[in-house]
C-alpha cells in the first residue's frame, strides 16, 4: 500500500492501485481471466503469486490495493456488499458472543442477524445510530453504519470506538454511504471498515462489489481465509470495471453533493414535504457530528411525502428521477423504502442524486412534487 496521504482526493483516486509505469504497457492492465494458472512442476504454487482463481487474481489484487489506499488499510474485496458484511460477521463472531448492530441501518443485515446469527447462538443487540447505545461490556463487536441507510443519522465514530475499546470490543464501520472520500473510519479509531462498493464507490450502477479493510493483520488474514473458504469473490471483469470507475470518484461525489444540497434546500422549503434529512443542512439533527467527522456529505437525502400513492405519483411525474433501489449511481433515483422491509413510514423516500445539472434536477423535482399533490 503506497503512501498517498499528502495528495488530494482527485489525485488519489486517479492514481490508486496503478502498477509502476512500464513502457509499452497500459496504465491499468486489462482483466485477467483465469481459473487455473500454470504451476511450477517442482515448487507448485509457492513459485508464483497465482495458483488458482478463487484465491488468486492479479486484477483483483490491483483493485484491493486501490481501495486500500483510499481507506488507509489492507483491503479484501467480495462479490457484493452483503457478502462482505456477512463474511466479516461470521469471521469475528462465535456462539455466545454479543454483537451490537444499528437498528436503523441496512435492513438485510438485521434480517441476517435474526435468521442466522441468533440461530448459531450469537446475542444480537440493536441500537439507533444516533444513540443511545448500550454498555459495551461483554460485547465482541460493535457495528456502526454512518450515515445510516436510509435515515441518514450519523454516529460519532471516535467517541464510540473509544468506549468500545475500553470494554474490549472491536468496532466495524459500514462506510457505504460516505465512501472513503467522505470519511476514513480507520483514522477515527475503527478496527475494520466494511462497505458495498456497488453504490457510490464504483458509481455506475453496473456491478456488485463489497470490501473489508483493516490495519489488523490478524483480522485481514481471518477475513481472507473466510473468503477463500466460501468463494465469495468478484469476477475479474467486475474488479477491473470497479478499478476503472475509481478514477472519477472525486468528480462524481462533488456533483452528487452539490445536487443534494440544491435539492435539500428545495425540499426543506416546501410545506407539502416533511421529514427532510440531509446531514449537510445546518438544521439537520446529524449536522454537527457530520460536519466534525466527515470530509464531504454524500449525495443521498430522505424525505416523506405522506403516503405510498403520492410517492408513486411523484415518481410517475418525474422525468429525471428513475424509480429504482440502490444509490450512488450517475442517474438520480428514488424509492419508497417501506416496500423493501425498512422500518419507515409509508411515504418515506430515499433519493440518490446523480450527475445531472442541478438546475435541471431541481426544476424536475419541483414540477413532479407539484403534479403529485
Amino acid at each position: 500500500m503506497s503512501d498517498m496521504a499528502d495528495q488530494h482526493d482527485g489525485t488519489r483516486c486517479v492514481r490508486a492501485g496503478l502498477p509502476e509505469p512500464v513502457p509499452g504497457q497500459p496504465f491499468l492492465p486489462g482483466p485477467v481471466f483465469a481459473a487455473p494458472y500454470h504451476l511450477d512442476p517442482w515448487a507448485g504454487p509457492a513459485a508464483a503469486p497465482d495458483g488458482y482463481g478463487r484465491s488468486d487474481n492479479p486484477t483483483r489484487r490491483l483493485l484491493e490495493a486501490a481501495v486500500g489506499e483510499l481507506e488507509g488499510g489492507d483491503c479484501r474485496v467480495f462479490a457484493s456488499g452483503q457478502a462482505a458484511i456477512t463474511g466479516l460477521l461470521l469471521t469475528v463472531l462465535r456462539p455466545g458472543d454479543t454483537v451490537v448492530l444499528p437498528s436503523d441501518g441496512y435492513f438485510s443485515v438485521r434480517a441476517f442477524a435474526a435468521d442466522t446469527l441468533e440461530g448459531i447462538g450469537v446475542r444480537v443487540l440493536l441500537a439507533p445510530t444516533a444513540g443511545p447505545h448500550p454498555g459495551f461490556d461483554g460485547v465482541r463487536l460493535v457495528l456502526l453504519e454512518t450515515p445510516a441507510n436510509p435515515g441518514l443519522d450519523v454516529a460519532d465514530v471516535a467517541a464510540l470506538a473509544a468506549r468500545a475499546h475500553a470494554a474490549g470490543a472491536l468496532v466495524a464501520v459500514d462506510n457505504t454511504t460516505a465512501t472513503p472520500l467522505g470519511q476514513r473510519p480507520l483514522d477515527l479509531g475503527a478496527d475494520v471498515v466494511v462497505a458495498s462498493g456497488t453504490k457510490a464507490l464504483t458509481g455506475h450502477s453496473d456491478l456488485l462489489l463489497g470490501y473489508v479493510a483493516t490495519r489488523s493483520a490478524e483480522l485481514r488474514d481471518a477475513v481472507t481465509a473466510w473468503r477463500n473458504a466460501t468463494g465469495a469473490v468478484p469476477g475479474a471483469f467486475d474488479a477491473w470495471l470497479a478499478h476503472r470507475s475509481l478514477a472519477t470518484l472525486d468528480l462524481r461525489l462533488a456533483r452528487q453533493t452539490a445536487n443534494a444540497q440544491a435539492l435539500a434546500g428545495l425540499l426543506a422549503g416546501r410545506a407539502d414535504v416533511t421529514g427532510v434529512r440531509w446531514p449537510g443542512l445546518p438544521g439537520d439533527p446529524a449536522h454537527l457530528v457530520a460536519s466534525a467527522q466527515m470530509r464531504r456529505i454524500p449525495g443521498v437525502l430522505a424525505f416523506d411525502l405522506g403516503d405510498a400513492d403520492r410517492v408513486a405519483r411523484f415518481l410517475d411525474a418525474a422525468r429525471l428521477v428513475f424509480a429504482a433501489t440502490s444509490f450512488g449511481g450517475p442517474h438520480t433515483t428514488a424509492d419508497r423504502r417501506a416496500q423493501w422491509g425498512d422500518d419507515t413510514p409509508p411515504g418515506f423516500v430515499r433519493l440518490s442524486c446523480g450527475l445531472e445539472d442541478a438546475v435541471d434536477l431541481v426544476a424536475d423535482v419541483a414540477a413532479a412534487l407539484d403534479a403529485s399533490r
